[in-house]
């Protein structure tokens, strides 16, 4: 089906994130052991921080993609969102919070080796394959929005995918980050003090921790039971007012069950001369059509009632 063809692509795309972030942590901490550049440490603690975020989002796909049983009949979705939001925090104490402190402490007093070739060259290598897998995350977040002809700007505002969302934003975030280490290192180099670099890792650490804030507020919303996007809601809307059995739809109330999952119901008012039969000819019609446009939703619950209209 669709949408875990999705998940199969997700993961796919935390793995190649994982492994290029795990390979770039260890250049960038041993360049920063050996330059002694603060800069450098800070973004060997960033490719950490991503790595470990990798594994909890790899984490968070598995476990969330379990099939429903007896004690959890809706599945088990929204647990992706608790090692997501995990992952969030973990980048926001680890990775920005030694960032900033250790840039701190290299502008009170902090010395470079003077070894800055070593650090151009790992910076120059992880900036090419940051790059590689911000592309692959970048093509699907296009096919998504294809998909759902949106905006790939919209995509990611509006996606219950919270780990497509990750690896996009911390492999923006690494980029930056690089380019920012780039600079600090050459201010130092050229000026021969150590506040540019210092204020590299600050940067760095300050960048880390908008990234950690952005996907925790996304993954306590979906936590707490977030409903589709106001576009969506009007179509499903529309679809069920269609409907030839019902007169009026009173209420439509949605959410979120996890990244591939999504719940609809509605009290509806069914024609008075409806019958019994065509009620329940019509509750699964309306499954099927919602089914049909929207791959995601998987529980569709209509509860007949009269509007209270004389």
């Amino acid at each position: 089906m669709p949408e875990r063809d999705d998940t199969s692509e997700s993961v796919l795309t935390v793995v190649v994130a994982g492994l290029a972030n795990l390979a770039i942590a260890l250049a960038k901490v041993v360049a920063g052991v050996i330059s002694g550049s603060a800069a450098m440490l800070s973004e060997g603690a960033h490719s950490i921080a991503d790595t470990t975020t990798e594994v909890l989002l790899f984490t968070a796909l598995r476990r969330g993609a379990r099939p429903a049983d007896v004690e959890h009949p809706f599945g088990y979705g929204k647990e992706s969102y608790v090692w997501a939001f995990i992952a969030a925090v973990f980048t926001f104490v680890v990775g920005a919070g030694f960032s900033i402190t250790h840039g701190v402490n290299t502008i009170r007093g902090g010395e470079h080796t003077g070894e800055f070739l070593v650090s151009y060259v790992v910076l120059a290598v992880s900036f090419l394959i940051e790059s590689v897998s911000l592309a692959r995350a970048v093509r699907q977040i296009r096919r998504a929005s294809r998909a759902r002809r949106i905006s790939s700007a919209r995509f990611l505002r509006s996606t219950a995918d919270t780990t497509i969302k990750a690896v996009f934003l911390e492999d923006t975030a690494a980029l930056i980050g690089i380019s920012l280490a780039a600079g600090g290192l050459a201010l130092s180099h050229s000026t021969g003090t150590e506040f540019w670099d210092g204020l590299a890792s600050i940067l760095i650490g300050l960048l880390l921790l908008v990234v950690a804030t952005i996907l925790a507020r996304s993954n306590i919303s979906l936590l707490v039971g977030r409903a589709v996007p106001r576009p969506m809601h009007d179509q499903i809307h529309r679809e069920l007012s269609a409907l030839p059995t019902v007169d009026r739809v009173d209420t439509l109330l949605t959410m979120h069950l996890g990244p591939d999952d999504i719940l609809v119901a509605a009290k509806v008012d069914f024609r008075d001369e409806a019958t019994g039969a065509e009620i329940e000819a019509g509750a699964e019609e309306a499954e099927r059509r919602l089914v049909a446009r929207f791959p995601h939703v998987r529980y569709v619950f209509l509860d007949p009632t009269r509007s209270g209209r004389p």
